[in-house]
């Protein structure tokens, strides 16, 4: 028989990729983790982890379970919550990973409030342009941006109509003088994001429902996407970013929008590696974030462009080429 244990164990140690660390986190000897792993192995009769001296990795096998053992866990813990009545109040820890600029800007005060309103529960939020793998990252959802087609995961829409966008600050425009075509580009200092090591200076745009891809370059490239939102304001060059992102620049007219609009379709996104993941919080946190982000599409234009091809999901990078 699998033990309740065992299971939890497996799915930290998969995302921890560690014993010793998911013996940390559950207070336990690294050899105690080992042996709850070794004894859900013989109850399946699987390899579940390839284990070396230096590292500890899924099998094929392993990989292929994970979102199972995970579903199993999820799916205990809400019938607990609702056999115990406690599902009104949420209460335990809800793990969430948001892009930097997203997260620091505008994802904050939003999430004290939702904190505020259920003392019970404890955040950990984690920011990063590193896109979070919900399967082997401590993580239960991930806001994301851009389309997310993957059958392991579940993807509830949080903002179907935003864009990327344009812009530059005043100052820059008055130097540099303003692009009036795609081509332009190619002659100003555009602000580079760098997402893993890959530089991002191939950005993607449509209009009138065919792809553009135009080679950028600049003197400046930087894995923040928040640094390179600064860089603009202050009159360093280009950048291409989400509309979420840049919106109180454009109002305020610290940035200005470029060549009517134009750019490309990135849904907001909050996702999870199943359905029965979405726990009374996830949901509530889902409603409540959809209620925040409606209305910050007032202000962004339309675009010149008919409809938009499919951007995959990323942290904000200035566009994937």
């Amino acid at each position: 028989m699998i033990r309740f244990d065992d299971l939890q164990l497996f799915v930290r140690t998969a995302a921890l990729g560690s014993f010793s660390q998911a013996a940390r986190e559950a207070d336990l000897l690294p050899g105690q983790v080992a042996a709850a792993v070794a004894r859900l192995e013989r109850e399946l009769d699987l390899r579940l982890f390839v284990r070396t001296t230096r590292s500890l990795r899924l099998t094929g096998e392993g990989a292929l379970y994970l979102p199972y053992a995970q579903e199993v866990l999820a799916t205990l813990r809400e019938g607990q919550a609702r056999v115990q009545g406690e599902d009104t109040e949420l209460h335990g820890t809800l793990q969430l990973s948001a892009p930097s600029d997203f997260g620091r800007n505008l994802l904050l005060p939003w999430l004290s409030a939702f904190r505020a309103a259920h003392p019970r529960l404890r955040l950990h939020l984690r920011l990063s342009d590193e896109v979070a793998d919900v399967f082997r990252d401590p993580v239960d959802v991930a806001i994301r941006i851009g389309h997310f087609d993957d059958a392991n995961y579940v993807a509830l829409p949080l903002l179907e109509g935003n864009r990327r966008v344009l812009a530059a600050s005043p100052d820059y425009l008055q130097q540099r003088g303003t692009p009036t075509r795609l081509e332009d580009l190619r002659e100003h200092d555009c602000l580079v994001y760098q997402l893993s090591g890959r530089a991002y200076d191939r950005w993607s745009f449509e209009v009138d429902g065919r792809r553009s891809v135009i080679p950028v370059r600049g003197p400046l490239v930087c894995d923040d996407a928040d640094v390179v939102r600064r860089w603009a304001v202050a009159g360093e060059g280009i950048t291409y970013k989400s509309w979420l992102d840049l919106r109180e620049d454009v109002l305020a007219g610290r940035l200005q929008l470029l060549l009517d609009g134009i750019g490309s379709h990135i849904p907001l996104q909050l996702v999870c590696p199943h359905r029965k993941q979405f726990s009374p919080a996830v949901r509530q946190l889902h409603a409540q974030l959809r209620q925040h982000l409606q209305p910050l599409l007032s202000g962004m234009p339309e675009g010149p462009a008919g409809p938009l091809s499919p951007v995959p999901a990323l942290a904000d990078n200035g566009g994937p080429p």
